[in-house]
């Protein structure tokens, strides 16, 4: 039983890419985890934007989603698909959410992009749009952790529809208050030191 809570506890929680992490698809990544159960994780990449502008593809939403108002891409599975990851300002407390927005962790949530986008126009803070999504099967999150291959520190609203997305991935290690803002610093090719 105390495995099913350290289990669901990480969704909303940030995976950041440690420097050894081999797989291409995550180099230097942030990932925020929207689902992590026993069946398995979902998350979407926060700092691999696209050059297609949202507009191209989702007209409606184009006036909602954040600077650089392009798709990002989410990660490796399902490219054909797109997701919608809000934050609503006070995290729609008092219980009743905006039509059209699923909490996933305090005040970030999941868009029906299916929904009229002036539904949510008024009570979004920042919208992002992503094409394919990360995804692991049933402990293969947790295997990856122990190899040592992400680093899981809390999120902020404010990581969502980060600006500078290059810049993510030393932000998020850089505002840590451990031994972990020192890896900010890891240069991008350790064999040019």
């Amino acid at each position: 039983m105390s495995g099913m809570t350290e289990v669901s506890s990480l969704t909303g929680r940030l995976l950041v890419a440690t420097p050894a992490l081999a797989d291409p698809n995550f180099d230097r990544a942030v990932v925020l985890l929207l689902d992590h159960d026993e069946e398995g994780s979902l998350g979407v990449v926060l700092n691999r934007p696209t050059p297609v502008d949202v507009g191209d593809i989702l007209e409606g939403w184009a006036d909602l989603a954040g600077e650089p108002g392009v798709v990002f891409q989410g990660g490796p599975v399902s490219l054909d698909s797109a997701l919608g990851v809000a934050v609503v300002p006070g995290g729609a407390g008092d219980g009743a959410a905006p039509p059209g927005w699923r909490r996933v962790h305090g005040a970030i949530g999941l868009v029906d992009l299916e929904a009229p986008p002036e539904l949510l126009a008024a009570a979004l803070g920042s919208l992002r749009i992503f094409a394919g999504y990360a995804g692991w099967g049933p402990g293969q999150l947790e295997d990856e952790l122990l190899e040592g291959a992400w680093y899981v520190v809390e999120s902020e609203p404010g990581d969502i529809a980060y600006p500078l997305p290059e810049r993510l991935w030393r932000e998020v290690l850089r505002r840590q208050r451990s031994e972990l803002a020192m890896v900010a610093t890891y240069p991008d090719d350790p064999s040019l030191n």
